[in-house]
């Protein structure tokens, strides 16, 4: 068994570039997933200088952890959406969905992509009798607005399902797009940190860790951007931690499923050179279940172990009413925007960020735009979102400060070094000693004895053993070092 995800076998590495000068650029995308690298894709026909940074390897943030769904059927949204706003608005977010999942679709097939794309039927189904009127309403949502459904109860308690969705293989996906991208005159530069944004005049600097980039316009497509003013995104968002197996697997079926409620199952197939049955469980808000050998074992009790090849985890950005961020962070000015809180379903809003991104540099109209505008109004139901969200904050920040050496701790040990708060871990061949608090926002970071990284158990940043930062949105390392 890979403590690593699937989609990362067999991927040959391209030479790395890394940025090794001052740089000028018309529009500098931070973050070189699926995100980044969809908007630049959209952009690339604007007969501007575009740049893309990626603090690791591309795809190999959030992008290679998801399961790879192309979905539109997404548990009960265009209930939710309909109760909190109403039936436009979630007819509205249902094209949105539509039309990225076209889009993508169309960029795979005319650019000859061979990411094993397959068509299959997608199931949303209740685990409990309670579970089942709210399944109806959204059968009834999604009827009114023009989609076919169908309901079952044969093989489930109750289910809605549909056929026109999608599965593939994320990261062939995206290291195609990246040489489409390069072919295009698009820099794109790896291993390369942003670490401050800074306006100057109409311009902004952004400073890496040795350069600086000047850019007219900056787009923030990282997982969880790393600023926290002026968008205070600790304030406007939780962060959802979900745990995935591949199994190996006979029978292949060319359907995926999704729980209607949390704590969600879902489940999808994957046939490449072997076959497996993509299985994912146990998703929480990342300040509780701290305890990470427990929630993997749970995961494993489920399934059939010994037939498990790869076993790794997944953080999404959860909004409050369940939309992205995908514009403007100033409502006059288009030169620092945003792409982010995809709620699970990162596949199609990485795609719609470029849609929108595109027409508004343009200044042209989108039916999306103020939908998912991250200036929208927050309503009372999302207050109270936010304020269960920053009790859980409080309650992990305080908790880990306090007891730092967790019962379930091997070979872990968190004290002080030098009047710094450290922590050591001995894999039985080496010792590490890292920072113990993370540079984001002074968490108390925890221990992944499975993945083996130092976790943030507030905002989910994350950092290898050595304390290299893999994951923001931290934008320092935690390596300890002797004065």
């Amino acid at each position: 068994m890979k403590k690593e995800s699937l989609w990362e076998q067999e991927i040959k590495q391209e030479k790395i570039k890394e940025l090794n000068e001052d740089i000028e650029t018309d529009i500098l995308i931070i973050g070189g997933g699926i995100t980044g690298s969809s908007i630049a894709y959209e952009l690339k026909e604007l007969n501007k200088k575009i740049t893309i940074v990626e603090a690791s390897l591309v795809g190999m943030g959030v992008t290679k952890n998801t399961t790879g769904k192309i979905n539109y059927l997404q548990e009960t949204i265009y209930s939710d959406l309909t109760k909190k706003y109403s039936l436009a608005h979630a007819k509205k977010y249902l094209t949105s969905q539509l039309s990225a999942i076209k889009e993508l679709t169309n960029v795979i097939k005319k650019e000859k992509i061979n990411c094993n794309l397959e068509k299959v039927e997608s199931f949303v189904y209740a685990n409990e009798e309670k579970e089942i009127p709210k399944l109806k309403q959204e059968k009834k949502i999604l009827e009114t607005l023009g989609v076919l459904v169908k309901e079952q109860t044969e093989q489930f308690l109750y289910a809605l399902s549909v056929e026109d969705t999608y599965v593939f293989h994320p990261i062939k996906y995206l290291y195609a797009l990246k040489e489409i991208l390069i072919r295009n005159n698009i820099e794109i530069y790896e291993k390369t940190k942003i670490v401050e944004v800074k306006k100057e005049k109409e311009n902004f600097i952004c400073l890496t860790e040795k350069n600086k980039i000047n850019a007219q316009k900056v787009i923030l497509a990282c997982h969880y951007p790393f600023f926290t003013m002026p968008f205070l995104m600790p304030l406007k968002a939780t962060t959802e931690k979900s745990y995935i197996a591949a199994l190996e697997e006979d029978k292949i079926e060319a359907k995926t499923y999704i729980t209607s409620k949390n704590p969600c199952t879902s489940i999808r197939y994957h046939q490449d050179k072997e076959k497996y049955l993509i299985y994912l469980r146990n998703s929480h808000n990342i300040s509780n279940h701290l305890n990470e050998k427990e929630n993997f074992k749970n995961l494993l009790d489920e399934i059939p172990e010994e037939k498990v090849k790869f076993l790794w985890s997944n953080d999404d950005l959860i909004t409050f009413d369940k939309m992205p961020y995908i514009g403007k962070i100033k409502k006059e000015e288009d030169h620092l925007l945003l792409a982010t809180g995809f709620n699970t379903w990162g596949m199609t809003n990485s795609v719609l960020s470029g849609l929108i991104i595109k027409d508004i540099l343009l200044n042209k109209e989108n039916e999306w735009t103020e939908l998912m505008s991250p200036l929208r109004t927050n309503s009372i139901n999302h207050m109270k979102e936010y304020t269960k969200n920053t009790l859980y904050s409080l309650k992990s920040f305080i908790g880990n400060k306090i007891i730092k050496n967790k019962d379930w701790y091997e070979n872990v040990v968190y004290t002080k070094k030098n009047g710094k708060n450290v922590a050591f871990y001995n894999d039985g061949k080496r010792k590490y000693i890292v920072y113990s608090t993370c540079p984001h926002l002074g968490c108390t970071l925890i221990f992944n004895e499975i993945e083996k990284t130092w976790d943030c158990p507030c905002h989910a940043s994350r950092f290898s053993l050595e304390g290299k930062c893999i994951k923001g949105p931290s934008r320092y390392d935690i390596e300890y070092k002797e004065k």
